[in-house]
């Protein structure tokens, strides 16, 4: 959902391309996934291999299927240009030399908290719309993608919806019901046996989602203040509303959603979840002073714009006590129409993220700002989370090997998070170690059809 996907709301994640001008609900660039779900439409090689795309990168699904198809390889063609050379110079920072095989620290083991990864680099959220059956269950056809994709050091699922309150992107997969429960174990056996680690990333749209998802109910968010984002709906891009205002029963069962959807992702087979606290969603309107404009416990000042965030990290901890397997995705350079990162936003992203060294967090995974060229990520922004987060920490957005390599050295994070590259590249973890070239993405399939574009991508031969 959305990189890691509304164009960048997860899922969704993303670096520069040519698609920035052309993304719904954005600001003054037309910005804004993720899985997830996060991202740019446009994927080329030359292009950072952290590109997330999440729902909305492309201007419309009609558009993206229009699109020409020559940008992703047949297996056995040719593929596109090799990595670009090492980026730099980074703010604070030499870029480390592109090394291969196991002396890139890309390459080398991680601890975050409870779990133990092979690697550093981290499937980011990619939302992939495949869920096309009235129950949003996940089908065998996820299973093969996210096998596919094992040998990340870690892979943070697309965006899945907490409940049936929570959706606002259509075909995306769930986590409340038996059904998707049972879908996901397949997903997760596969992964495992191919020595693979998983985690659900669990979201709630909020406000940001429409009538049209939600059995025309009205969709709630923090305060009666449109998004004004874009929701995906059956008939395309729709542009949002005035959703209602939560009563605190509401936010109550918002709270609760999470913290099943998270004892659900346990019995699923998942080794942790994600919090998904990025974009335009429920958790960034309540952080959002544009938006929330309650004058109870969750709102008023930035202390209480902040308490439904640790009340889902708390819950969704609960299911698995004395362990740390919760990661909270952040974004706080996020910018669109309702979303300015002045210094008072980035103050309250401050004092969240130092606020949650007191909590069982496993990582927190940092979308940072949109760089100014491809492969050239702002250093200087996640060297300030980094120095607030006591814990380890995922970066993303604008990311290729090189500077990949160079953030890890320089220490302003544990691992990196890559988003669109994981969708044309499923052995992306391979071609670094191997110096192979990128693939290419194909836009008009990242949110629309079956197996084409989504598992029928080559492994570099």
């Amino acid at each position: 959902m959305p990189a890691d996907t509304h164009a960048r709301r997860h899922a969704d994640d993303e670096a520069a391309s040519d698609a920035a001008a052309s993304r719904p609900g954005g600001g003054g660039d037309g910005a804004w996934t993720g899985g997830e779900t996060g991202g740019r439409a446009v994927v080329t090689a030359e292009a950072s291999a952290d590109t997330t795309v999440e729902p909305g990168a492309a201007a419309s699904a009609e558009a993206a299927r229009a699109s020409a198809r020559a940008g992703r390889p047949a297996a056995g063609g040719a593929e596109a240009p090799g990595i670009p050379a090492a980026p730099g110079p980074f703010p604070g920072s030499e870029p480390a030399p592109d090394r291969a095989w196991t002396e890139q620290p890309l390459l080398r083991p991680l601890t975050l908290g409870s779990l133990t990864l092979p690697n550093r680099v981290v499937m980011a959220p990619l939302t992939r719309a495949r869920a096309q059956n009235d129950g949003l269950v996940p089908t065998d056809l996820h299973a093969v993608y996210y096998g596919q994709r094992a040998g990340a050091g870690l892979i943070v699922t697309e965006g899945v919806s907490v409940s049936e309150r929570a959706i606002g992107f259509v075909h995306v997969p769930g986590l409340f019901t038996e059904e998707q429960v049972e879908g996901w174990r397949r997903v997760t056996g596969v992964v495992h046996a191919l020595g693979g680690r998983i985690v659900a990333q669990l979201c709630h749209i909020g406000g940001a989602s429409h009538p049209d998802l939600l059995g025309g109910a009205r969709p709630a968010g923090p305060s009666a203040v449109d998004p004004e984002e874009m929701a995906y709906t059956e008939d395309g891009f729709q542009p949002t509303g005035t959703p209602r205002a939560m009563t605190e029963a509401d936010i109550d069962t918002a709270v609760e959603d999470f913290a099943s959807a998270a004892r659900n992702a346990r019995r699923a087979g998942f080794d942790g979840v994600e919090i998904h606290a990025v974009g335009s969603y429920l958790i960034p309107q309540f952080l959002n002073p544009q938006l929330n404009r309650r004058t109870d416990a969750y709102g008023g000042d930035a202390e209480g714009r902040r308490q439904l965030l640790l009340r889902i990290v708390d819950a969704a901890a609960e299911a698995w006590p004395g362990e740390r397997r919760v990661g909270v995705r952040m974004s706080p350079y996020w910018t669109a129409k309702r979303f300015c990162p002045d210094a008072a936003l980035l103050a309250d992203y401050d004092a969240a993220v130092a606020a949650l060294n007191d909590r069982p967090v496993a990582y927190l995974h940092l979308r940072g700002p949109d760089p100014e060229a491809p492969g050239r990520p702002d250093f200087a922004a996640f060297r300030r989370y980094r120095e607030l987060f006591h814990g380890p920490v995922l970066v993303n957005n604008g990311f290729d090997r090189a500077s990949g390599n160079a953030a890890l050295e320089a220490g302003i994070a544990d691992a990196v998070a890559y988003g669109a590259g994981f969708i044309a590249n499923p052995d992306l973890v391979t071609r670094f170690a191997l110096d192979r070239a990128p693939a290419a993405g194909d836009p008009a399939t990242f949110y629309v059809g079956g197996a084409e574009g989504y598992v029928d991508y080559p492994i570099s031969g």
